[in-house]
This record gives structure tokens, C-alpha cells and sequence, in this order.
């Protein structure tokens, strides 16, 4: 027997391509649910660019705005969420350059050789021992590694540390590791190659992890 379809709090099927036909027949249920949905990661991301909640909630609400004007227009060459993303930090970068905060990124920042980790904590290629091996390796965090990430304050320090980054790589590691979208969908919404995609992504997770491992250094 076929499973019920999971209804949306707003009593409409909750599968997005049920939603989406709802919207463009402007019906107000489809688009409460997906506001329901969407709305809280929408604004943790429209944060990332601007410079209060404030501006932050006003990029959302006109990303929702764009979203009425331009469903008849959405072609579903991708999923509802990529595009309701990509509305999202089209709107952030414009309220960006006006606040002068937004920097463009087309290639990763920094040096092109600039390496995840210090190349002190490796072994020289000289080394008799073992060349290019760790000489200071990764330290253990002890404990149990999940638990202490799941504590308030070491998500305090993860957020933080994201919020330092540089801003290509900062708006990829929210979208991948905070907001859990995939690679392809991310280079769909920041409209970069897979290849600068993955270097930005790498530094991000290194210098957030650098950060984690000072906060839990055993004293």
C-alpha cells in the first residue's frame, strides 16, 4: 500500500515540486510553507553579508519578493531551493556594495600556493626519517570529539571563526557545511567552477579547524 504524502504545516503536500505548482497558481498555503521552510537558513546566510539583522532581514524579505515576481520565469533547470539561494545572495551582494562591504571574488584569495596547514609541521623532503611526513601532527582533542562539538560554546567558536574568513571562502563553507548544500549546488548559486569551489571550500574547513584545535588544546 502506498505511503501517505507528508502534509506541510500548512496542510499543502510537502514535496517542493507540489509547492512550486502551488505558487504559481498564487496559492497563499504554498507560499507560507515554503517561507516556513526556508526563511530561518535564508536569514543565517543573508547574514553573512551584511552588516546587521536589520539589513539581514530586509534582504530576505525582498529575496521572497523576487520569488513571487519570478516563479512564472523559474524553469527548474535546478531545485526551488538552489534559485530561492541564488535570489538570496544576489540581493545580499547588491545591499553589499552599497554598505562597501561586499569584496568580489572571481579565484580563491591569497597566494595560489597557500597552503591549509603551516609547512613547519612537516618534516622536510630531506628528512632521513620521513620526508614530508608530520612533525608536529594534528593534536587529539580528547574526550569524545562529537560531544565537545556539539557544546554552545565550541559552536561559538566555529561560528566565529567562520565569520573571520575571507568572503569566498566564508560564503562556501556556510552553504556547505552550515546550510549542508551540495558542491554543485554551490557553485550553481556563487556561480563558481567546481575546481575554485573545492580550494575555497578547503582553506575554510582548515582555518576553522586550526581555530578549533587552539580552543581545545589541552592545557
Amino acid at each position: 500500500m502506498a505511503k501517505p504524502r507528508a502534509e506541510s504545516p500548512a496542510g499543502l503536500p510537502a514535496d517542493e515540486a507540489s509547492l512550486v505548482a502551488a505558487l504559481r497558481r498564487r496559492d497563499e498555503r504554498a507560499f507560507l510553507a515554503l517561507v516556513t521552510r526556508y526563511n530561518p537558513a535564508l536569514l543565517r546566510l543573508a547574514q553573512v553579508y551584511c552588516g546587521s539583522r536589520a539589513v539581514a532581514e530586509e534582504v530576505v524579505q525582498e529575496t521572497w519578493l523576487g520569488v513571487l515576481q519570478g516563479i512564472d520565469r523559474f524553469e527548474q533547470r535546478s531545485s526551488f531551493r538552489t534559485w530561492l539561494y541564488r535570489i538570496l545572495v544576489n540581493r545580499a551582494k547588491t545591499h553589499g556594495v552599497r554598505e562597501g562591504r561586499q569584496v568580489p571574488f572571481s579565484a580563491p584569495e591569497g597566494d595560489a600556493a597557500e597552503r591549509a596547514v603551516p609547512a613547519e609541521r612537516f618534516r622536510p623532503a630531506t628528512d632521513p626519517v620521513a620526508p614530508g611526513h608530520w612533525a608536529v601532527p594534528p593534536r587529539a582533542w580528547g574526550g569524545s570529539p562529537a560531544g565537545q562539538l556539539e557544546t554552545k560554546e565550541t559552536l561559538a567558536v566555529i561560528m566565529k571563526a567562520i565569520a573571520a574568513l575571507p568572503p569566498g571562502q566564508r560564503d562556501v563553507i556556510t552553504l556547505r557545511d552550515v546550510e549542508g548544500l551540495s558542491g554543485a549546488e554551490v557553485c550553481n548559486i556563487l556561480g563558481l567552477s567546481d575546481t575554485n569551489q573545492r580550494v575555497l571550500l578547503h582553506r575554510a574547513r582548515s582555518r576553522v579547524r586550526a581555530a578549533l584545535e587552539h580552543y581545545l588544546e589541552p592545557e
